[in-house]
This record gives C-alpha cells, sequence and structure tokens, in this order.
C-alpha cells in the first residue's frame, strides 16, 4: 500500500523537473567573448518582429534583467547589438483509445470489444524565441540561442513563460567552452 502512495509523488516530482523550454545554441567559435562588456538593442531588427509590444517589451525587459546578471550594461556605444525573432506554429495531437473493456488478441477486429474507439483531439501554440548578439563594430552574428516551448495567451502565465524562455536561452551564454 504505501508503495502504491509513493509512485504518484514521484511522478510528480519528476514532472515537476522537466523543463517545459528546450533551448539551442550556437556561436562563432573564434570569438573572444571576454571582449563584450555593453549592448544596446538593434531597434530596426526589434521593429520588425510580428508580435505585441507588451510582449516585445517583456522580453526586452528579460533580456536586460539576464544580461545584468552577467555584469554587462545597456550604452549608446555598444560592443554587442541585441536582435530578437520569434516564430509560431499551431500543433495538432490526434489520440485514439479503445472505450470500454477487452482489447483483443492482437491485430485486427475484435468483436469483444465493447464501448467502441474514442478520438481526442488537442491543439497547442509551440513558440520559438531567438536572440541574436551580433558584434557591433563588424556587424557579424556571433552567437544565436534558440528555446522552443509551448505558448499561452493567459496574461499571469505569459511574463513567467517569457522570463523562463529569456533566462534559460540566455543561461548558455557565454558559451562555456570558449575564452570568457
Amino acid at each position: 500500500m504505501k508503495a502504491i502512495k509513493f509512485i504518484p509523488v514521484f511522478l510528480l516530482l519528476v514532472l515537476a523537473s522537466c523543463s517545459s523550454v528546450r533551448v539551442y545554441s550556437d556561436y562563432d567559435s573564434k570569438v573572444d567573448f571576454s571582449q563584450y562588456k555593453t549592448y544596446a538593442f538593434h531597434k530596426k531588427g526589434i521593429d520588425k518582429v510580428e508580435i505585441s509590444e507588451l510582449d516585445k517589451k517583456r522580453i526586452l525587459y528579460a533580456v536586460d534583467a539576464e544580461l545584468a546578471k552577467k555584469g554587462m550594461t545597456k550604452s549608446e556605444n555598444p560592443d554587442l547589438l541585441i536582435n530578437i525573432f520569434t516564430k509560431e506554429r499551431e500543433r495538432i495531437d490526434v489520440n485514439q483509445f479503445n472505450a470500454g473493456f477487452g482489447y483483443g488478441w492482437g491485430y485486427g477486429w475484435n468483436p469483444y470489444i465493447w464501448g467502441g474507439r474514442n478520438t481526442s483531439v488537442t491543439s497547442s501554440t509551440e513558440g520559438t524565441l531567438y536572440i541574436d548578439l551580433i558584434d557591433a563594430k563588424k556587424k557579424e552574428l556571433v552567437w544565436q540561442g534558440e528555446g522552443i516551448g509551448y505558448l499561452t495567451n493567459n496574461r499571469s502565465e505569459k511574463e513567467k513563460v517569457i522570463n523562463e524562455f529569456v533566462t534559460k536561452i540566455l543561461a548558455q551564454f557565454p558559451p562555456s567552452n570558449v575564452k570568457k
């Protein structure tokens, strides 16, 4: 009986520890990232992003907070330009399962299945946030981070989701296996 009570608690802990955002990054391995101390947002690029102005502000505030934690400061004469862009796609999941009792003896039709088949269709929006770091002097991309996860329209959760995206993406900057 104790084992049965333990399993749901264990599963809850496992599910709670899973991140809802998958992140990837790429960078120019010839770049010395320790030279970058200041940044500014690339206004022309950010203006082109097709999301609400409020969501842009949320992303930019989150980027400011994360870069400040790394000791970087905003500047009129920056070392790095920060650009963002987004993509989203609708994901449709179709699940079929037998309702009732009896799953039969193998493949094919079974006259003893009671209840028939049920089909459920769910949809969700998967979003991708890209954060580009561009060398301001050379005008070359030096680092790119990408976060992929599910979006929400719930206002109270939206800010939390955006902060999670930005935090997890910028956790990979600067790259750990190059000079800092």
